[in-house]
């Protein structure tokens, strides 16, 4: 064990492997936190799609489209999604997008699919009263939605958000498949420089650890300021 950290203390200090690790874990960060912003965005407009009522063609049309939409992204692993977006979606449309760019897409796209369900449960956890009055005070269906109904499904969904937030940071370890260096493989780079994986892999199962604590923390910071507020 001794030698495994002599070893691992060398390439991380001597040799600049802790460069490697801040940028890998700012890339890590990067994908998770605008994966989620994306997804919230995605998963808001699905949600709204998806309650809102069916009397014309359009919404049902649109409904289809999300219910398709869904039904891939949660059916298919986020890894054969980099893979099809980096190998085969943007070679075939001529895109040119460095993997960082592709995978904050896909992380987004993903988990637009989940949020839409959580969102979902979250406006039809809202009392049908809100939606009525403000349509009554004169506000347009998707303007009573976004003003009033939807801030208060975020408030009664942030856990499950959360949630969600650090399922992302999780699975950017895939992200290696299309080439880009996020915590997981940079911590796999100093392991391969000596063939010694004991203290970079427990290094790395640290600093995973460590950023799930700091989100939950946060989540927690946030539901009691939410509260504070309701008084």
């Amino acid at each position: 064990m001794k030698t495994s950290w002599n070893l691992f203390k060398t390439q991380f200090i001597t040799y600049g492997g802790y460069k490697t690790v801040l940028n890998g874990l700012l890339t890590t960060v990067e994908i998770a936190v605008f994966g989620l912003i994306i997804g919230v965005i995605i998963g808001t407009l699905i949600a709204i799609v998806k309650v809102m009522p069916k009397y014309k063609k359009l919404p049902r049309v649109l409904d289809k489209i999300c219910t398709v939409y869904v039904a891939f992204f949660r059916g298919t692993p986020m890894v054969v999604q980099l893979l099809l977006g980096y190998f085969v979606l943007l070679p075939s449309l001529g895109i040119a997008a460095d993997g960082v760019t592709v995978a904050i897409t896909i992380f987004g796209l993903n988990s637009g699919a989940y949020v839409s369900e959580m969102m979902r449960s979250g406006i039809q956890s809202v009392d049908g009263g809100q939606l009525e009055a403000s349509r009554a005070l004169g506000l347009t269906y998707w303007t009573s939605m976004m003003k009033v109904v939807i801030p208060q499904s975020v408030k009664n969904i942030l856990p499950t958000l959360g949630n969600e937030f650090i399922s992302l940071v999780k699975e950017t370890s895939v992200v290696s498949f299309i080439a880009v260096v996020d915590i997981t493989k940079a911590f796999r780079s100093i392991g391969d420089a000596n063939y010694e994986y004991i203290i970079p892999y427990l290094m790395l199962a640290a600093v995973y650890l460590i950023l799930v604590l700091l989100i939950t923390w946060g989540i927690k910071v946030m539901e009691r300021r939410m509260k504070r507020n309701e008084r």
